[in-house]
Protein backbone atom coordinates (compact mmCIF):
# COMPACT_ATOMS: atom_id res chain seq x y z
CA UNK A 1 0.00 0.00 0.00
CA UNK A 2 0.94 3.65 -0.37
CA UNK A 3 1.26 5.71 2.80
CA UNK A 4 2.47 9.17 3.72
CA UNK A 5 4.35 9.23 7.02
CA UNK A 6 5.16 12.32 9.10
CA UNK A 7 7.63 12.11 11.99
CA UNK A 8 10.88 10.14 11.97
CA UNK A 9 11.76 9.98 15.65
CA UNK A 10 12.83 6.82 17.46
CA UNK A 11 9.49 5.13 16.83
CA UNK A 12 8.55 6.66 13.49
CA UNK A 13 11.83 5.94 11.72
CA UNK A 14 11.71 2.24 12.59
CA UNK A 15 8.03 2.01 11.66
CA UNK A 16 8.74 3.37 8.19
CA UNK A 17 11.67 1.01 7.81
CA UNK A 18 9.47 -1.95 8.81
CA UNK A 19 6.76 -0.94 6.34
CA UNK A 20 9.29 -0.60 3.53
CA UNK A 21 10.69 -4.03 4.36
CA UNK A 22 7.14 -5.41 4.10
CA UNK A 23 6.82 -3.97 0.59
CA UNK A 24 4.76 -0.85 1.25
CA UNK A 25 5.34 2.37 -0.68
CA UNK A 26 6.05 5.06 1.93
CA UNK A 27 6.58 8.78 1.39
CA UNK A 28 8.27 10.17 4.52
CA UNK A 29 8.64 13.70 5.88
CA UNK A 30 10.45 15.09 8.90
CA UNK A 31 11.37 18.67 9.79
CA UNK A 32 14.97 17.49 10.12
CA UNK A 33 15.74 16.67 6.51
CA UNK A 34 18.78 14.62 7.51
CA UNK A 35 16.33 12.01 8.83
CA UNK A 36 14.50 12.05 5.51
CA UNK A 37 17.74 11.40 3.64
CA UNK A 38 18.54 8.59 6.05
CA UNK A 39 15.18 6.83 5.69
CA UNK A 40 15.46 7.01 1.89
CA UNK A 41 18.34 4.56 2.25
CA UNK A 42 15.81 2.05 3.62
CA UNK A 43 13.47 2.30 0.64
CA UNK A 44 11.20 5.24 1.46
CA UNK A 45 10.64 8.24 -0.78
CA UNK A 46 11.45 11.59 0.79
CA UNK A 47 9.37 14.76 1.00
CA UNK A 48 10.50 18.31 1.73
CA UNK A 49 7.20 19.51 3.22
CA UNK A 50 3.71 18.31 4.11
CA UNK A 51 2.44 19.71 0.80
CA UNK A 52 5.18 17.85 -1.08
CA UNK A 53 4.32 14.65 0.79
CA UNK A 54 0.61 14.82 -0.07
CA UNK A 55 1.35 15.74 -3.69
CA UNK A 56 3.44 12.57 -4.10
CA UNK A 57 0.58 10.30 -2.98
CA UNK A 58 -1.31 8.91 -5.97
CA UNK A 59 -3.51 6.19 -4.44
CA UNK A 60 -7.12 6.94 -3.56
CA UNK A 61 -7.99 7.42 -0.79
CA UNK A 62 -4.76 9.09 0.29
CA UNK A 63 -3.55 8.13 3.77
CA UNK A 64 -1.15 10.09 6.00
CA UNK A 65 0.21 8.69 9.28
CA UNK A 66 1.28 11.25 11.91
CA UNK A 67 3.88 10.22 14.49
CA UNK A 68 4.56 13.54 16.21
CA UNK A 69 4.48 14.76 19.84
CA UNK A 70 1.05 14.81 21.47
CA UNK A 71 -0.84 18.00 22.20
CA UNK A 72 -0.66 21.20 20.16
CA UNK A 73 1.86 19.79 17.65
CA UNK A 74 -0.42 16.89 16.76
CA UNK A 75 -3.46 19.12 16.35
CA UNK A 76 -1.58 21.58 14.14
CA UNK A 77 -0.39 18.73 11.90
CA UNK A 78 -3.87 17.18 11.67
CA UNK A 79 -5.44 20.47 10.60
CA UNK A 80 -2.66 21.31 8.15
CA UNK A 81 -2.76 17.87 6.52
CA UNK A 82 -6.56 17.90 6.41
CA UNK A 83 -6.44 21.12 4.38
CA UNK A 84 -4.24 19.34 1.83
CA UNK A 85 -6.46 16.26 1.47
CA UNK A 86 -9.74 15.56 -0.29
CA UNK A 87 -13.01 14.13 1.13
CA UNK A 88 -12.63 10.42 1.75
CA UNK A 89 -8.90 10.63 2.52
CA UNK A 90 -7.50 9.34 5.82
CA UNK A 91 -5.30 10.71 8.61
CA UNK A 92 -3.89 8.35 11.24
CA UNK A 93 -2.72 9.76 14.59
CA UNK A 94 -0.22 7.18 15.84
CA UNK A 95 1.04 9.21 18.80
CA UNK A 96 -0.06 9.20 22.42
CA UNK A 97 -2.90 11.69 22.18
CA UNK A 98 -5.49 12.08 24.92
CA UNK A 99 -8.58 10.26 23.67
CA UNK A 100 -10.80 13.27 24.50
CA UNK A 101 -8.67 15.38 22.12
CA UNK A 102 -8.85 12.64 19.50
CA UNK A 103 -12.65 12.57 19.57
CA UNK A 104 -12.78 16.37 19.18
CA UNK A 105 -10.31 16.30 16.28
CA UNK A 106 -12.30 13.51 14.65
CA UNK A 107 -15.33 15.79 14.53
CA UNK A 108 -13.23 18.69 13.23
CA UNK A 109 -11.92 16.81 10.19
CA UNK A 110 -15.16 14.89 9.66
CA UNK A 111 -16.72 18.24 8.78
CA UNK A 112 -14.28 18.36 5.87
CA UNK A 113 -15.12 14.79 4.83
CA UNK A 114 -11.76 13.49 6.10
CA UNK A 115 -11.43 10.32 8.19
CA UNK A 116 -9.32 10.44 11.38
CA UNK A 117 -8.12 7.17 12.89
CA UNK A 118 -6.31 6.84 16.20
CA UNK A 119 -3.64 4.15 16.39
CA UNK A 120 -2.19 3.61 19.84
CA UNK A 121 1.21 2.10 19.14
CA UNK A 122 3.40 0.15 21.56
CA UNK A 123 6.71 -1.53 20.91
CA UNK A 124 9.38 1.08 21.48
CA UNK A 125 12.75 0.64 19.84
CA UNK A 126 12.15 -3.12 19.54
CA UNK A 127 9.21 -2.77 17.17
CA UNK A 128 11.34 -2.82 14.04
CA UNK A 129 12.22 -6.47 14.58
CA UNK A 130 9.42 -7.88 16.77
CA UNK A 131 6.53 -5.67 15.64
CA UNK A 132 4.28 -3.05 17.20
CA UNK A 133 1.04 -3.61 19.08
CA UNK A 134 -1.54 -1.54 17.21
CA UNK A 135 -4.68 -0.42 19.09
CA UNK A 136 -6.87 1.31 16.51
CA UNK A 137 -9.98 3.45 16.84
CA UNK A 138 -12.16 4.96 14.15
CA UNK A 139 -14.82 4.27 11.54
CA UNK A 140 -14.86 0.68 10.21
CA UNK A 141 -14.47 1.48 6.49
CA UNK A 142 -11.13 3.39 6.62
CA UNK A 143 -9.82 1.01 9.29
CA UNK A 144 -10.57 -1.96 7.05
CA UNK A 145 -8.91 -0.21 4.11
CA UNK A 146 -5.67 0.26 6.07
CA UNK A 147 -5.58 -3.17 7.72
CA UNK A 148 -2.61 -4.27 5.57
CA UNK A 149 -0.61 -1.42 7.13
CA UNK A 150 -1.69 -2.20 10.69
CA UNK A 151 -1.13 -5.93 10.30
CA UNK A 152 2.33 -5.52 8.79
CA UNK A 153 3.39 -3.16 11.58
CA UNK A 154 2.16 -5.64 14.19
CA UNK A 155 3.32 -9.15 15.07
CA UNK A 156 0.79 -11.97 14.69
CA UNK A 157 -2.39 -11.12 16.67
CA UNK A 158 -0.88 -7.75 17.62
CA UNK A 159 -3.47 -5.56 15.89
CA UNK A 160 -7.03 -4.81 17.04
CA UNK A 161 -9.75 -2.43 15.88
CA UNK A 162 -10.85 -1.45 19.37
CA UNK A 163 -13.92 0.62 18.50
CA UNK A 164 -15.01 4.08 17.31
CA UNK A 165 -13.00 7.30 17.43
CA UNK A 166 -10.84 7.57 20.54
CA UNK A 167 -11.04 3.87 21.43
CA UNK A 168 -7.53 3.14 20.20
CA UNK A 169 -5.96 5.95 22.20
CA UNK A 170 -8.12 5.05 25.22
CA UNK A 171 -6.87 1.44 25.20
CA UNK A 172 -3.27 2.64 24.75
CA UNK A 173 -3.71 5.04 27.67
CA UNK A 174 -4.83 2.24 30.00
CA UNK A 175 -2.08 0.00 28.59
CA UNK A 176 0.50 2.56 29.69
CA UNK A 177 -1.17 2.92 33.07
CA UNK A 178 -0.80 -0.83 33.60
CA UNK A 179 2.85 -0.50 32.53
CA UNK A 180 3.37 2.11 35.28
CA UNK A 181 2.13 -0.33 37.92
CA UNK A 182 4.19 -3.25 36.62
CA UNK A 183 7.39 -1.22 36.48
CA UNK A 184 6.81 0.13 39.99
CA UNK A 185 6.33 -3.38 41.38
CA UNK A 186 9.55 -4.58 39.77
CA UNK A 187 11.43 -1.52 41.00
CA UNK A 188 10.23 -1.92 44.58
CA UNK A 189 10.92 -5.64 44.58
CA UNK A 190 14.48 -5.18 43.40
CA UNK A 191 15.07 -2.46 46.00
CA UNK A 192 13.94 -4.81 48.77
CA UNK A 193 16.33 -7.44 47.44
CA UNK A 194 19.18 -4.96 47.08
CA UNK A 195 18.79 -3.62 50.64
CA UNK A 196 18.39 -7.00 52.32
CA UNK A 197 20.82 -8.59 54.77
CA UNK A 198 21.92 -10.97 52.03
CA UNK A 199 24.50 -10.37 49.33
CA UNK A 200 22.14 -11.14 46.48
CA UNK A 201 23.01 -11.33 42.80
CA UNK A 202 20.15 -9.45 41.15
CA UNK A 203 21.17 -10.52 37.66
CA UNK A 204 21.20 -14.18 38.64
CA UNK A 205 17.84 -13.84 40.37
CA UNK A 206 16.37 -12.12 37.31
CA UNK A 207 17.60 -14.88 35.03
CA UNK A 208 16.15 -17.50 37.35
CA UNK A 209 12.79 -15.68 37.43
CA UNK A 210 12.68 -15.87 33.63
CA UNK A 211 12.16 -19.62 33.88
CA UNK A 212 8.88 -20.90 35.29
CA UNK A 213 8.19 -17.91 37.57
CA UNK A 214 4.75 -16.28 37.56
CA UNK A 215 6.44 -12.84 37.36
CA UNK A 216 8.30 -13.60 34.13
CA UNK A 217 7.59 -11.05 31.40
CA UNK A 218 9.20 -8.99 28.67
CA UNK A 219 9.85 -6.26 31.24
CA UNK A 220 11.77 -8.82 33.31
CA UNK A 221 13.75 -9.76 30.19
CA UNK A 222 14.67 -6.08 29.82
CA UNK A 223 15.71 -5.96 33.49
CA UNK A 224 18.13 -8.81 32.79
CA UNK A 225 19.64 -6.80 29.92
CA UNK A 226 19.90 -3.72 32.13
CA UNK A 227 21.73 -5.56 34.93
CA UNK A 228 24.04 -7.16 32.37
CA UNK A 229 24.92 -3.75 30.93
CA UNK A 230 24.99 -1.63 34.08
CA UNK A 231 25.85 -4.05 36.87
CA UNK A 232 23.82 -5.08 39.92
CA UNK A 233 24.27 -1.76 41.74
CA UNK A 234 23.19 0.43 38.77
CA UNK A 235 25.82 2.88 40.00
CA UNK A 236 25.74 5.07 36.89
CA UNK A 237 21.96 5.46 36.85
CA UNK A 238 20.13 8.26 38.69
CA UNK A 239 16.73 7.33 40.09
CA UNK A 240 14.78 9.85 38.00
CA UNK A 241 11.67 8.55 36.21
CA UNK A 242 9.78 10.70 33.70
CA UNK A 243 6.15 10.25 32.72
CA UNK A 244 4.78 10.89 29.26
CA UNK A 245 1.19 11.72 30.23
CA UNK A 246 -0.76 8.50 29.78
CA UNK A 247 -0.39 7.53 33.44
CA UNK A 248 -1.88 10.85 34.52
CA UNK A 249 -4.76 10.44 32.06
CA UNK A 250 -5.42 6.89 33.28
CA UNK A 251 -5.60 8.06 36.89
CA UNK A 252 -7.89 10.94 35.90
CA UNK A 253 -10.14 8.50 34.05
CA UNK A 254 -10.31 6.30 37.14
CA UNK A 255 -11.30 9.35 39.20
CA UNK A 256 -13.94 10.36 36.65
CA UNK A 257 -15.38 6.82 36.71
CA UNK A 258 -15.08 6.50 40.51
CA UNK A 259 -13.06 3.37 39.73
CA UNK A 260 -10.41 2.48 42.33
CA UNK A 261 -6.93 2.30 40.82
CA UNK A 262 -4.58 2.51 43.82
CA UNK A 263 -1.62 0.71 42.24
CA UNK A 264 -1.50 2.82 39.07
CA UNK A 265 -2.10 6.02 41.07
CA UNK A 266 0.67 5.22 43.55
CA UNK A 267 3.07 4.33 40.73
CA UNK A 268 2.43 7.69 39.08
CA UNK A 269 3.08 9.57 42.33
CA UNK A 270 6.25 7.52 42.87
CA UNK A 271 7.54 8.86 39.56
CA UNK A 272 7.01 12.40 40.80
CA UNK A 273 8.90 11.53 43.99
CA UNK A 274 11.83 10.20 41.97
CA UNK A 275 12.49 13.66 40.54
CA UNK A 276 13.04 15.41 43.84
CA UNK A 277 16.55 15.76 45.22
CA UNK A 278 14.79 16.57 48.48
CA UNK A 279 11.07 16.30 49.12
CA UNK A 280 9.44 19.54 50.24
CA UNK A 281 6.49 17.58 51.60
CA UNK A 282 8.92 15.67 53.83
CA UNK A 283 10.24 19.03 55.08
CA UNK A 284 6.72 20.12 56.01
CA UNK A 285 6.03 16.84 57.81
CA UNK A 286 9.33 17.13 59.68
CA UNK A 287 8.71 20.67 60.93
CA UNK A 288 5.13 19.90 61.99
CA UNK A 289 6.34 16.81 63.89
CA UNK A 290 8.90 19.10 65.48
CA UNK A 291 6.11 21.47 66.52
CA UNK A 292 3.76 18.94 68.08
CA UNK A 293 6.20 16.35 69.40
CA UNK A 294 9.54 18.05 69.79
CA UNK A 295 11.00 15.66 67.26
CA UNK A 296 14.43 16.74 66.00
CA UNK A 297 14.82 17.81 62.38
CA UNK A 298 17.87 17.59 60.14
CA UNK A 299 19.59 20.77 59.06
CA UNK A 300 20.87 21.36 55.54
CA UNK A 301 24.22 20.18 56.85
CA UNK A 302 22.76 16.90 57.99
CA UNK A 303 22.86 17.46 61.77
CA UNK A 304 19.86 16.82 64.00
CA UNK A 305 18.75 20.17 65.44
CA UNK A 306 15.74 21.92 66.88
CA UNK A 307 14.55 19.64 69.66
CA UNK A 308 11.54 21.63 70.77
CA UNK A 309 10.38 22.02 74.35
CA UNK A 310 6.72 22.27 75.33
CA UNK A 311 5.88 26.02 75.37
CA UNK A 312 5.23 27.55 78.76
Amino acid sequence: MELGFVGLGRMGFNMVQRLCEKGHNVVAYNRNQAKVEEIKQHGARGATSLQDLVSQLTASPKAVWLMVPSGKVTEEHILEVADLLQPGDIIIDGGNSNYHDTMARYEMVKAKGIHLLDAGTSGGIWGLTVGYAEMVGGDPEPVKHLEPIFKDLAPENGYLHCGPSGAGHFVKMVHNGVEYGMLQAYGEGYEILEKSRYDLDLLAISKMWQNGSVVRSWLLDLAVRAFEEEGNALENIRGFVEDSGEGRWTVQEAIDQSTPAPVITASLLARFNSRQDESFSAKVIAVIRNQFGGHAVKSEGGEFVGVRQVPK
